[in-house]
Parts: structure tokens; C-alpha cells; sequence
């Protein structure tokens, strides 16, 4: 066919496919790539992997959607802990707390901590994400057969949903998964790739596994100016469930979500800026401010989120830089008390 011709029936066809959507554009550029890899030498197995992980992806945000609105923790750990061990009940009882606390939970769907958690979040606050494995890993009775379980192939989409979904993310003891996901989860966060969150490191009461990490991660990465001091901002070492819980559910207290928009970051808040906070902020973090101060502030029409509960906002031009103390920032603005 004359490729000119051809050209057009492409049009045309996304024309027909996405007249109505709000991403036509977006929709219309994937198309055209997936059409380049034609032109392109790639191998089938590439052009297989695109494939399922386009696939997969679809079918996850379809598989999310339906509780969009709704908070979850994705918890990690291992898949060989017993239900007898101690940190197996600790793994219950932290889930059955959070969910107490308005959150779902996300796991693996696998036995051990993923099982202990899914026992304690029950069934209805559940959300089950599988990997096929050479060795078969059914998924724990606690999720098998739900509509929210949902089995992938590939690690690299199934760790994007464990994170792009998550609004906290809890990790008990475990192996290389557990450090592999808990790594990627902080760098995401150091690097400002992923919107901000608490990330907490659980262990049982006296135990120490995460405290020997945490060990290494100050008198190696830290001692030796391979992170900042205050990346330790980002995560959160406990053997205390309340102090873990409560770590996850204060940080929406009054932060709500922020985004980066081109040279403004701007921080959605559940309660009004206070005055006094504002003079606070500008002075405790005047080293992450570029110019200027942080205001408060309405609506960007270059939000994507259109909300419509009343979010207040405050603005500043932040390095992009320092998000350990960016962090710090939040946090503030979650303990800030105005004074009588």
C-alpha cells in the first residue's frame, strides 16, 4: 500500500478510536511508536516484552481505578516466615491497625508476610499483585480468588504498581525481594520520581534486622557522603506497631499530595495556611528555596487534579534537589499547632 496512504487510514483509525478521550494525543504517540518498531531491529522477544508489559499496565490501571480514592500500603517481606514466628502475628496485627486507619492493603499475594498481612487487612481491604515464577507461587488463601488479585509477569510492571498505587509502603524482615524493593522505593523518593510517602521499616520488639541495616546505611552510605543525613528523612526504623502506624496515617494529617509543575512546587493541604506556619517554613527551610518564599496560593490551572474538596495550597520554588528535607518540610507542616 502507498504509504501515504496508509498514513491516512492510521489517522483515521486513532481518529475513530479515541475521538472522545481526554489522552487522544498521548494514545496517538503510542500508537505511531508501537508502528516504528517495524522500522526498527528489534527481535521478537522485544517486541514480545513491549507487548505484555503494555498489557499488563492497561489491565492494572483498569485493576486500580475502582479504589483510586481510596489510600493502601504496600507491605513487603518474606515469603518463607512462618505463621508461628513472631514477626508473622506482628505483620497481622500491623495490617489489621492500618486498615483501621482508613488504608488497603497491597501485597504479593505469596505466603509469609504477604499472607500475614492479607490475614489481617481480610479479604475486603485486600489487593493481591502475583508474579509467575519458574517455581509456582500460588497465591495465600487469604486473596486466592478475589477479584482484586492480579498475576503479572514481568517484575518491573508489577514493582511500578506496588509503588505508583501505594500511598505508604511497610516493610518487614525478608530477602533479597524485600531490600530490592526497599531500595527502589527510597531511591524513587530521594530522586523525586514518586510523589512523597512514608516508607516504614518494621521489625518485631528488640529485633535486629532492620536496626543492623540501618547501621550500615549510616556508618557506610551516610558516613561516607554517598547520601545526605538527611536522607534518613525519607524511611522510618521501628519495633513499635503504634509508632508505625501512626508514622503512615499522621502523614496525611494535613499534607494531602503536591505536584512539580515547571518552575513551582506546590503542596495541597486539608487545612488553611496559617500565617505563623508560612513564616515558620521560610525560615526553617530557607536552604531548599531558590528564590523567593512559600506563599500561600489557589489552584494552578496546570494542576492535573481537579479536586473538588476544598484543598487549601502554598507554593514555592524548591531546588528539586533536597528531598530528604523536603520531607522534613512536610512533616513540619503535619506537627504544625498554631499557638493561642
Amino acid at each position: 500500500m502507498n504509504p501515504k496512504k496508509l498514513d491516512k487510514k492510521i489517522e483515521a483509525l486513532i481518529e475513530e478510536a479515541t475521538h472522545t478521550s481526554a489522552h487522544a494525543e498521548l494514545i496517538r504517540e503510542i500508537v505511531i511508536t508501537a508502528l516504528h518498531l517495524s522500522e526498527n531491529h528489534v527481535t521478537d522477544n522485544d517486541v514480545q516484552i513491549i507487548h505484555t508489559a503494555l498489557k499488563e499496565m492497561r489491565f492494572g490501571f483498569k485493576f486500580f481505578a475502582p479504589y483510586k480514592e481510596i489510600r493502601k500500603v504496600s507491605v513487603f517481606g518474606s515469603a518463607r516466615t512462618k505463621p508461628s514466628e513472631a514477626i508473622y502475628q506482628y505483620s497481622t496485627e500491623f495490617a489489621r491497625q492500618i486498615v483501621t486507619k482508613g488504608f488497603m492493603v497491597i501485597t504479593g499475594a505469596g505466603d509469609g508476610i504477604m499472607r500475614a498481612a492479607q490475614e489481617g487487612a481480610g479479604r475486603q481491604n485486600s489487593f493481591g499483585i502475583n508474579i509467575i515464577l519458574p517455581f509456582e507461587q500460588s497465591a495465600n488463601e487469604f486473596i486466592l480468588n478475589d477479584p482484586k488479585l492480579m498475576t503479572f509477569k514481568y517484575f518491573f510492571t508489577r514493582k511500578l504498581f506496588f509503588v505508583k498505587e501505594a500511598d505508604a509502603i511497610a516493610l518487614f524482615p525478608g530477602g533479597f525481594g524485600t531490600h530490592d524493593e526497599g531500595f527502589e522505593s527510597l531511591t524513587l523518593l530521594q530522586t523525586g520520581k514518586t510523589e512523597p510517602m512514608p516508607i516504614v521499616f518494621i521489625d518485631v520488639p528488640g529485633g535486629t534486622y532492620w536496626e543492623s541495616w540501618l547501621a550500615f546505611i549510616k556508618d557506610e552510605l551516610v558516613e561516607n557522603g554517598l547520601i545526605s543525613p538527611e536522607d534518613l528523612s525519607l524511611f522510618k526504623v521501628t519495633d513499635q506497631l503504634d509508632l508505625a502506624v501512626n508514622e503512615i496515617a499522621s502523614f496525611y494529617h494535613n499534607y494531602n499530595s503536591s505536584c512539580f509543575l515547571d518552575k513551582k512546587t506546590i503542596i495541597r493541604l486539608h487545612h488553611p495556611v496559617e500565617k505563623e506556619m508560612l513564616e515558620q517554613l521560610n525560615d526553617h527551610f530557607s536552604d531548599i528555596i531558590v528564590h523567593g518564599k512559600i506563599t500561600a496560593t489557589e489552584q494552578d490551572p496546570e494542576e492535573e487534579i481537579k479536586d473538588e474538596d476544598g484543598l487549601h495550597r502554598m507554593s514555592f520554588n524548591f531546588n528539586q534537589r533536597s528531598f530528604g528535607r523536603y520531607r522534613e518540610l512536610i512533616n513540619m507542616i503535619n506537627h504544625y499547632r498554631p499557638t493561642a
